[in-house]
């Protein structure tokens, strides 16, 4: 019984480079033994995530996420919910590609991140959810988080990584702390905080040592927590991070937990929802529970 695969793919990423290379990459897909088709994402809510629930239900065997992390994350939010759950590959036609980056899949060519599915190497990549939302790569909140879900699409499709420099230079006088309690799987934090990340690689917008000790199928997030608000002290760590030395460091808590509750306390809870960033995107607010589902999607890897 031929194999189904099929390309979800988003037109717009990338500076719209996917249209070129859609016939090329169903010819990948049929070389690989797959009965290969496409479907081109709309403006609509959840296009992606929508498209790649009706086939896994339909029972395709493949379905290849052809974008960036956003588009990604909302094939894996199509699938995750569900008991049979197929083969996902991705093509990264994103601004950062951090997923991409963390599975070894070529970032400069998207035929070439197609012909990764060839060699037929697959793994079981954790999964993280959040509430009734799925995450891959990173979730993350307060006020430092805005670095990466505040940064326009098509600002980011102008300039690449360098809006995050410029977005970063513009926030940095209004990092602000909230008081939180963190539960995690060896203890509890409670107190002020700048941001949480909770990591399921090591490539966090561009940067490969944020989560130095990340492993993709080991069933435990990597948790920071930056306790300081303080713009200095906010750019020393920003500067330790780019080779992994902000781990060590006082106002840093760097742990692994399988889950964790994130509760508001004091005037936290009476100031403007705080949203929560799954994969660059905003994808709820907290109060909130995270858990990480155990090797609970294969995935083609370079």
């Amino acid at each position: 019984m031929t194999k189904k695969a099929r390309l979800i793919y988003n037109p717009v990423s990338g500076h719209e480079q996917m249209l070129q290379n859609v016939a090329d990459i169903l010819n990948v897909l049929e070389q690989a033994g797959f009965e290969a088709s496409a479907f081109r994402t709309t403006p609509d809510p959840l296009s992606a995530q929508n498209e790649a629930k009706r086939c896994a239900l339909a029972g395709f065997d493949l379905l290849v996420g052809a974008g960036g992390d956003g588009t990604i994350n909302e094939v894996v939010n199509g699938v995750a919910p569900l008991e049979k759950r197929p083969k996902l590959a991705v093509i990264p036609a994103g601004t950062t590609n951090d997923f991409a980056r963390a599975l070894k899949i070529p970032r400069d060519d998207l035929v070439e991140a197609a012909k990764v599915i060839l060699r037929g190497k697959t793994q079981r990549m954790d999964i993280g959810r959040a509430g009734k939302q799925y995450f891959m790569n990173i979730a993350a909140s307060g006020s430092l988080t805005e670095l990466t879900y505040g940064v326009p699409s098509e600002v980011k499709s102008v300039l690449g990584y360098s809006a995050y420099l410029l977005k970063g230079a513009e926030m940095l006088p209004k990092i602000s702390s909230n008081k939180m309690r963190l539960t995690y799987d060896e203890g509890v934090y409670e107190g002020d905080l700048s941001m949480f990340l909770l990591g399921m690689t090591n490539s966090i917008g561009g940067f490969e040592r944020i989560m130095p000790d990340a492993q993709l199928s080991d069933g435990l997030f990597q948790l920071i927590v930056v306790k300081t608000a303080n713009p200095v002290d906010v750019l020393r760590l920003m500067a330790m991070a780019l080779n992994g030395n902000h781990v060590n460091d006082p106002q840093i808590i760097y742990t692994k937990t399988k889950n964790l509750k994130v509760e508001l306390l004091g005037d936290s809870k009476d100031k403007d929802p705080i949203p929560v960033n799954l994969d660059g995107e905003i994808g709820g607010h907290l109060p909130i529970d995270f858990e990480n589902l155990k090797q609970h999607i294969e995935f083609y890897v370079g």
